[in-house]
């Protein structure tokens, strides 16, 4: 399927493109860079990432907007160095010094130990220096206002922790999580869990649902490639964002059925979930829901019609 929606002037590009997030960029300065880099009219990320923070930004350009949910609901990979016996205001290097006491030598057992503590699903109280929202103003202007408001706890899940390496007076690890899992937070529980005072060091997101850093352009590349006219190679194709669901085909009445928003007469097959849409040619449709009747319905579509922004 084209990743430009007609030929004509200001055509929008559609598609996902895959970006290493450089460190004192936000995440919002690379989206409006990448945006105007390929003459997308609509572009959106999938997850915030701090302005010290490098790494993965998934963005969704033109009608695969539409499925940036999917990865903003996706597990996060990141690598992170956790500095130890200090703490900081922002729970990262860029606040200023709480506490600090001296670290005897690390044991990698003990550290090993405390991080599987964190296995599995958990609550979390957000950090007051984050992009989240009260009374329309972002956290971190509250705090560097001097107010700290109460949090409510998240449940997160962390999949996967493991140590990578214990040097000097910190150690780095890898960790695979839900969706709204502050690592900056997790570093500092971890270092309360060993007795010390800790805050995060640096973070590098690898993974982003099925996507992975090794694939991401950077914005050098970018730039070059736009100078030569050639930023299209980068774009992957819309379904891309849904690599991890099932395909499905589905002729011609089946087509026509859910871009009216009832479900389909095609074979179920077993199990539930989100499923890739096809038509006959081969042109993605978006994305259904095989249901436990085994009938398959529109979810979200990217085409005109009065099933395209059905989210069911």
């Amino acid at each position: 399927m084209s990743n430009r929606r007609s030929a004509g002037l200001g055509a929008d590009i559609d598609g996902l493109l895959l970006v290493d997030k450089p460190v004192d960029l936000s995440s919002n300065q690379v989206l409006q860079q990448v945006r105007l880099l390929v003459a997308a009219r609509r572009a959106g990320h999938t997850g915030t990432l701090d302005l010290k923070a490098s790494g993965l930004l998934a963005i969704c350009l033109g009608r695969a907007t539409r499925l940036s949910g999917w990865l903003l609901d996706a597990r996060k990979r990141y690598v992170a160095e956790v500095a130890l016996g200090v703490s900081t205001t922002t729970g990262d290097a860029e606040g200023e010094v709480v506490e600090r006491v001296a670290v005897a030598a690390l044991d990698r057992s003990r550290i090993e130990a405390a991080c599987q503590g964190f296995l599995g699903e958990s609550t979390q109280v957000p950090p007051m220096y984050s992009a989240l929202k009260r009374g329309g103003r972002p956290l971190y202007a509250l705090a560097r206002a001097g107010q700290e408001v109460e949090r409510e706890a998240r449940t997160i899940c962390i999949h996967e922790l493991r140590v990578l390496a214990v040097e000097g007076e910190g150690f780095s690890f890898e960790v695979s999580c839900s969706k709204g899992t502050y690592v900056r937070t997790l570093a500092e529980d971890i270092g309360r869990a060993l007795g010390l005072p800790a805050h995060l060091a640096a973070l590098r997101r690898t993974a982003v649902g099925p996507h992975r850093l090794e694939d991401a352009v950077t914005l050098p590349e970018l730039i070059t490639a736009q100078e030569r006219g050639e930023t299209s190679r980068f774009i992957r194709s819309s379904d891309s964002v849904l690599a991890d669901l099932p395909a499905l085909q589905l002729d011609a009445a089946d087509v026509q059925r859910v871009i009216h928003g009832q479900p389909a007469r095609a074979a179920g097959g077993g199990g539930t979930g989100g499923l890739r849409l096809y038509a006959e040619g081969g042109d993605f449709l978006g994305v259904g829901e095989r249901r436990a009747d085994g009938s398959i319905w529109p979810r979200r579509l990217l085409g005109g019609g009065a099933g395209a922004d059905l989210a069911l």
